[in-house]
Parts: structure tokens; sequence; C-alpha cells
């Protein structure tokens, strides 16, 4: 296929005709069909409804030492939890704190315990510095970025690559004491889908940083995504900061929200001794404790991490048919050069760069056309694409004939787009 900068203005304009024409029909259907965010549609909660339907023996209620779940205690989470959690991670099970059904809502909290108090290695509560900065990997998740904007940190950009960020560019960053953090999605990356390599991960527990308080806030949301059993390996990043004394830096986060139900799934936080004594020191102010309950349902329905394996091979399976649809529809793009995908092997997002810069037409076309994705920036720290070219497509909620229609709508958006810019520069 001819390269569109290749075109001459009456190709483009021919081709620009009838690719309108064919925009135009589809306006007319009067779609509402949505691509916005990374959510298992009915089918994929179907895998888990053996959790709600599942027998409740009055037994599981209590511990091996006869504590009853039902009642008040327990304010990091019960040990069958920690225990299961433990093993599907790697995690040594007393560094391991249960929460409740949402994973960012511990990030919110530790960063929020940080600028209250400091942490366990601060000489002050962070709100009492000044010029804060945080490093936000990019393309990445537009929520881990609201987080440090509302809490008022600088933000600061690293480009993704296919290996995990730049760490040259991270490990001149640390250099400034201010820097304070680092936002890590390390499998699957949100969204692109990358898995950081062995290097990185390494880099990152071993770099030189001029914070002593400097966190990793290790987001592991896509840890057992795979599409298929060929699933990407991830470096332990504990047994790496261990290695060189920096095990305070790590904070290591995890759920089951696209496990089992997103609206009541489990969550974990992971950390060093220390800083485990300082999360539960305020944690036990903040809270009575976590559903309890829901955490012994959950160990009861999978009783192993072979089974949530097992069970994410099936959920892998629906989630995969999804993206081959998305990418058999970006391969009418290939050799137009008007845009690039990543191709992941598991998570729930496919990163799309339109090459022209531009995204913004793109997602007005779509949103014109019915389709609502990802808004536009939401990858970038402040929402703002410098380049303007990257989409986040979130292709697990449509049903796949929803699907196809969007992904059509979405390729005639693209040529539209870049046609309309050709064409913009041959006037």
């Amino acid at each position: 296929m001819k390269k569109y900068v290749e075109l001459t203005r009456s190709e483009a304009e021919a081709l620009y005709e009838r690719v309108k024409i064919e925009y135009e029909e589809y306006k007319s259907l009067g779609l509402s069909l949505d691509l916005s965010r990374g959510k298992p549609n009915s089918g994929q909660l179907d895998i888990a409804d053996g959790l709600l339907r599942m027998p409740i023996d009055k037994e599981i209620f209590y511990s091996d030492s006869g504590f009853d779940y039902r009642n008040y205690g327990l304010v990091d989470g019960i040990p069958e939890a920690k225990k299961l959690f433990g093993e599907l991670y790697g995690i040594a099970p007393e560094n391991i704190i249960v929460g409740g059904n949402s994973s960012l809502q511990l990030m919110y909290d530790a960063l929020a315990r940080a600028m209250m108090f400091g942490t366990c290695d601060s000489e002050r509560p962070w709100c009492r510095e000044e010029g804060l900065k945080w490093i936000c990997v990019a393309p990445g998740y537009d929520r881990h970025f609201r987080i440090t904007e509302e809490m008022g940190f600088e933000l600061l950009t690293v480009r993704m690559t296919e290996s995990g960020p730049n760490m040259d560019e991270v490990e001149r960053l640390v250099r400034d004491p201010k820097v304070k953090g680092i936002w890590c999605v390390p499998k699957y990356s949100n969204p692109t889908g990358n898995t950081y390599s062995d290097e990185t991960v390494r880099r990152l527990a071993a770099m030189e940083c001029a914070a002593p308080d400097f966190r990793i806030m290790w987001d592991n949301a896509y840890a057992v995504h795979s599409f298929t059993e060929d699933d990407d390996r991830l470096a332990d990043i504990f047994a790496y900061a261990r290695e060189y004394g920096n095990e305070n830096r790590i904070l290591y986060f995890a759920s089951t929200s696209k496990v089992t139900l997103p609206g009541s799934g489990v969550a974990i936080v992971a950390a060093s001794d220390e800083n485990l004594a300082e999360i539960k020191r305020h944690m036990g102010t903040q809270t009575i404790g976590f559903d309890k309950i829901n955490q012994i349902r959950h160990v009861a329905f999978f009783k192993n991490a072979d089974n949530v394996r097992r069970h994410m091979l099936f959920l892998g399976a629906a989630i995969k048919e999804k993206f081959d649809i998305t990418l058999s529809y970006l391969d009418e793009l290939r050799g137009t050069d008007i845009a690039e995908w990543t191709v992941p092997r598991g998570g729930y997002f496919i990163s799309l760069d339109i090459t022209l810069g531009t995204a913004t037409s793109v997602y007005s076309k779509m949103k014109e056309a019915g389709v609502t994705l990802t808004q536009v920036g939401a990858t970038y720290p402040y929402g703002k694409d410098p380049e303007d070219k990257n989409l986040r497509l979130a292709p697990t909620y449509p049903s796949n004939k929803d699907l196809r229609m969007a992904c059509e709508i979405l390729v005639c958006a693209i040529k539209l787009a870049a046609l309309e810019a050709i064409l913009d520069k041959h006037s």
C-alpha cells in the first residue's frame, strides 16, 4: 500500500472524497459505542460468577485459630488471603496488607500519608516541602497522573520504551532531591502492553536517588493477565531492592479487579517491614478494617495460585479475541505510514500513535460518529499529549459486533484525519 505522504495532491483529493463518503455513512447510523475504559464486559465477568454462586459454609468464617472473620479485627487482612497473594506474586505473606476492592485507593492513601506524615525515611511530612516533583512514564495511566497532580506535584514526563521507562532519563531526574517518586505499571503496561526488562527493573532498584524517601509506586495491575500460557516474565523488584539496600523504596500494589469482579475484588499493598509498620500505624487510626468476608470468599473460591492462573487462561482467551479483532482492523493501515500501534501479549489496552499528529481530530471524528474513546491526551501528564498523536484503545467492553463496527469507524477516521492534514499542507 502506498504511503499517504507519497500521494500526489490529486490522489489525496480523490481518496479523501471516497473516505469522506464512507465516514458520513457511519455518522448517519446514530451509534453509541464505548471504547473508553478498560472494563470487562458481562461475558468476561461471568467467568467469575462462581464466586457469587458459591455456597458459603459457616466454617469458612473462622480462621484456624478460631478467629471469627465476621467481627472486628485484622485491619491488615486475613492470613489466608496473604498466603494466596504471596504465592501468586512471589512475595512473603508477612509483607502484604490485604485491603478492599481498589488498589488505586491504596495508592492514593500511600501518597496521602506521605504528604501528611512523611515516610519511614522522611525528615518531615512531604506537605512541608516545596516544589515536589513526580516522574510519570508516558504513555501511561491517567488516574496515576491525576493523583500526583491533585496533591500538588510537578509532573515530569519520561518516555516509555519497549523495555520500560527511558532509564537514562529517570536516573538523571532522580538526582534532584525534589523528585519523590515514579509511577510504574511494570507488566503489560497501561496502555502500551510492554513489560519491563530485567535491566530496567534492576536499574530502578539500584539507582542513586537524591531524595532518601524516594518511592517507586509499583502498580502490578496486570501481573496475571496474559492472553495465553506464554506469559511475559517480570523480574522480582524486591529481590533487586534488597540486593542494593533499597527495599524501602518499593510500594507494590495489585488486585483482583480484573481477575474476578471489579466492583467487589480484593487489593493488596506489599512493602518492606519498615514501610508496613508505618502504614499500619496510620491505618489503625483510619479504619477498623476491610471486608474480611470478601477476602475469605476469594480464598475459598480459588484455594491456591495455580487455580488463579487456570482461571486467567479462560479470561485471557476471551480478551485475546477482542484484541485480535481490533488488530485485524488496524492491519488495514499497515504500510500507509499514518499510524503505528503496539501488539500486546496481555493486559487491557493497545497504544495507538497517529503519526501525523492528528489524535484530537480522530477523537472528535469518532465522537461525532457515536464512538467514545479514552479522552485524547489522557495517557500523558496533565492530559496533554505534546505531539497530539496517542490514543488508548480499550477493546474489552463492547460486544464483538460493536467492536468490529467501532474499529471500522476508527480506521476510517484515521484515514480521513491524515488526508485532511496532507491536503492542508498542499494548500
